[in-house]
């Protein structure tokens, strides 16, 4: 009776040891640039769990009781700040009761801390909320430019030493390894992108202006008339005129906005849409921060020589 009792206390212990090795830092992110970013730099020491998906709006994502439940249980968040999840991951956050990821603790992880901000306005609040979708921070689609994506890097990389200071070596050489391969592929995407600098574009909404500052192209409109406002005829009829006048035949779109205004404009000056990923797995093979890059700049550029033989 005694031998059964010690083997099961060894068995106990056994399995409370390789629990303990194998645990591993559990990270909650708002969107799947994070959890791609942050998977380059926690390797096999974190599990991932992402609330938004890829062809989702960020800024509008229902606030299931599921993600509360992953919350409570998490080590780091993740997430973009400058208002952009501010109406679905408050509700979330306070209701998972979690100290360690709260606002201001060391698991709360604004992935924007460090980022040159681009759009900040500087206009009265009235006037900010009669334009529509403004952010007061200014653009919160920074992960657009990729040397951005070295401070997401950090700001994760801080988070996963504090949270694991054994580990920090592993995610220091990790840390290192995705800096090295960014900047390789960054030289890559601006030789890529070289010849069509100066380009006009029209976008539909006003998500791109890192990767317009980053690889020199030219938005010059939207589709909206004000950020998540839906266009009139009036407006198109306008951007129909401008598009004609200053030969601009590309529009560019999320997925998870209608197209039928860009197709319309797109009939009407001989022009081509083109659907771009707001996010790592907006699309199939769009599945690293490096696929997100690869994937629209390549998109762009196939639709800026397609445009270009026929002129």
């Amino acid at each position: 009776m005694m031998n059964r009792i010690k083997k099961l206390l060894f068995s106990i212990i056994l399995l409370m040891s390789v629990s303990n090795v194998e645990a591993k830092i559990r990270v909650v992110s708002t969107l799947p640039n994070f959890s791609a970013i942050a998977k380059e730099i926690g390797g096999d020491k974190i599990e991932v769990t992402t609330i938004a998906k890829g062809y989702q709006n960020p800024h509008f994502i229902d606030p299931k009781p599921s993600f509360i439940i992953k919350m409570k249980k998490t080590d780091i968040l993740v997430w973009a700040g400058l208002d952009l999840e501010i109406y679905w991951l408050t509700p979330l956050l306070e209701n998972s009761r979690n100290s360690n990821i709260m606002w201001g603790a060391p698991g709360n992880v604004d992935a924007s801390k460090g980022v040159s901000l681009l759009e900040i306005p500087n206009i009265p609040a009235a006037q900010l909320r009669a334009g529509g979708d403004i952010h007061v921070y200014g653009n919160p689609h920074y992960w657009h430019d990729p040397q951005n994506g070295k401070i997401i890097a950090r700001n994760i990389y801080d988070a996963f030493v504090n949270a694991s200071p054994k580990d920090a070596e592993y995610f220091k050489r990790n840390l290192e390894d995705f800096n090295s391969r960014l900047d390789t592929s960054i030289k890559k995407w601006l030789k890529l992108m070289e010849p069509f600098k100066g380009w006009k574009i029209i976008a539909y909404h006003n998500s791109w202006p890192y990767l317009e500052d980053r690889f020199g192209f030219v938005i010059v409109d939207f589709v909206e008339p004000k950020p998540g406002i839906p266009p009139s005829p009036n407006h198109l009829v306008k951007l129909i005129k401008k598009m004609r006048n200053q030969n601009i035949k590309i529009i560019i779109i999320s997925p998870y906005f209608s197209d039928k205004p860009a197709k319309v404009l797109a009939d009407k000056v001989g022009g081509q849409v083109v659907l771009v990923a707001p996010s790592v797995g907006a699309f199939e093979g769009v599945d690293s921060y490096f696929d997100l890059f690869d994937y629209n700049l390549g998109s762009l550029v196939d639709a800026f020589k397609s445009m270009d033989s026929k002129n």
